[in-house]
């Protein structure tokens, strides 16, 4: 039988410098040589069994704590470097599991500073929703990353670039599609750019949606995408290519500050683009009019996913030709949000969208299911929101589905116009913009004590909220 090789150098020098033992010492009471007892403290010897056995009879050691690695700070460590601030400066997770090991409390050090600097962005959010809310704004809130910079950028300003609809709109009719858009686009990328479409099986493609070879001219698609999906991947090639003039314009408009931001701004307005493309402004806000802006109806019509549907819904603001100023934001199960937008920009002082009782979060429990309320802000303010699952790529057996929520919402006053305004009842459900913006008293599902106010420490009384405050 192979004994299992276990190198704990630094924790045997640990326990040695913590009992205030010299090498000499110790290595008389385990019976080894010092220079042995060297070898093992700098990794270079394993530890036996025996000498497990040793160290646990002599020293009173637990055998788990040398034997594994140092699992709650290494595990803490792993979370630190996934952050895009530090993602990619290790390779892997050996280097974190031997700083863990040979330095427990500088690697500690490093998570109460991360937890400090996580704690202090958060509450730089905050008082920039506050001071949002009294119209000025917090300069010192301003995005890390390229990503947050675009995210910021189109989640502020109405999600409307005339430009592309002109010339989509131009476009569509130009290219004159009939029941057949998916043809005639691959019909134009072959005529005009002697590109050739594809569907290549996942062990081809395995961690991509699409790829454009330029030696072959062909544009590779992943079978694991949905047919709205795959038709949506060309569409974004032809507007790459059709309507890369008007793309650059709304790019230039944005003023981003780096290349990436400006790299990262031009994929989005792509697939900004691939939407109206497949649903043409003016047909798509008389469909969305007739049919009370019915998500699922108007998917049908344009042959589309209930994703893009909803989606399109909040870019109809073409001047003196707009629809209902809808919103949405979609989030996965552990409550991140993927993305925000809005016909006028994302409502971020008025409704949040971080509330722990919106429809969203119920979602998951109901997969496909639409869910609508009438949601009741601390100012007064109603929203309805519409809430339901969609689903990513297809999942190989064995796989996990990617499965996100995504909420579309609108102003209450807009009810009776919106054919889910039919399922209201009289009650609203009190939401707030997020835990640490809201003062409602005794909410069951508070998870953070509000910013401003504080904490009501009384022995003898308890309230509702594991978050009491005055």
């Amino acid at each position: 039988m192979v004994e299992r090789k276990i190198f704990a150098g630094p924790k045997v020098r640990r326990i040695r410098m913590g009992l205030g033992l010299t090498q000499t010492t110790m290595a008389q009471a385990l019976d080894i040589s010092p220079s042995y007892l060297n070898l093992i403290e700098r990794n270079q010897r394993p530890l036996t069994v025996q000498l497990l056995l040793k160290l646990s009879a002599v020293y009173k050691v637990d055998l788990d704590e040398l034997q594994g690695e140092q699992g709650g700070s290494a595990g803490q460590l792993r979370e630190i470097f996934a952050d895009p601030l530090l993602a990619g400066e290790i390779p892997g997770d050996q280097e974190l599991i031997e700083l863990a090991e040979a330095a427990p409390n500088a690697a500690n050090g490093m998570i109460r500073l991360y937890r400090a600097y996580r704690e202090q962005a958060a509450r730089l959010s905050d008082l920039a929703e506050l001071l949002a809310r009294e119209g000025r704004v917090a300069e010192v809130a301003g995005p890390r990353l390229p990503l947050d910079e675009v995210h910021d950028r189109l989640q502020s300003r109405p999600n409307f670039f005339a430009r592309i609809e002109d010339a989509a709109e131009t476009f569509h009719e130009r290219l004159s599609p009939g029941d057949d858009l998916a043809g005639a686009l691959k019909a134009w990328l072959k005529a005009g750019h002697g590109i050739a479409v594809r569907l290549l099986p996942v062990h081809a493609m395995p961690g991509l949606r699409r790829r454009y070879d330029r030696h072959s001219m062909r544009l590779f698609l992943s079978e694991r995408l949905s047919p709205f999906d795959q038709i949506r991947e060309i569409a974004t090639e032809v507007s790459l290519l059709a309507l890369r003039e008007e793309i650059a314009a709304e790019l230039s408009s944005l003023t981003l500050s780096t290349p990436e931001a400006n790299r990262i701004a031009r994929f989005e307005l792509a697939r900004y683009a691939s939407h109206a493309l497949l649903m043409p402004y003016g047909a798509y806000l008389s469909a969305a009019q007739r049919l009370h802006y019915d998500i699922e109806g108007l998917g049908a019509r344009f042959g589309v996913s209930y994703e893009q549907a909803a989606t399109r819904l909040t870019s109809l603001q073409r001047p003196g030709a707009s629809g209902i100023p809808f919103f949405l934001m979609e989030i996965d199960n552990a409550g991140h949000r993927l993305r925000k937008a809005g016909s006028q920009g994302f409502p971020q002082a008025r409704f949040g969208g971080a509330c722990p009782k919106l429809n969203v979060h119920a979602a998951f429990a109901q997969p496909g299911q639409i869910l609508v309320d009438a949601t009741l802000m601390p100012d007064g303010a109603g929203f309805l929101t519409v809430s339901r699952t969609i689903e990513g790529p297809r999942a190989d057996f064995g796989e996990r589905v990617r499965r996100t929520a995504l909420l579309i919402g609108c102003d209450i006053a807009h009810r009776d116009e919106v054919a889910y305004g039919k399922a209201l009842g009289t009650n609203q459900i009190a939401i707030g913009p997020a835990c640490r913006l809201c003062e409602r008293q005794g909410c069951l599902a508070r998870a953070e004590p509000p910013v401003t106010r504080p904490l009501g420490l009384d022995e003898m009384a308890t309230g509702l909220s594991v978050f009491d405050f005055q």
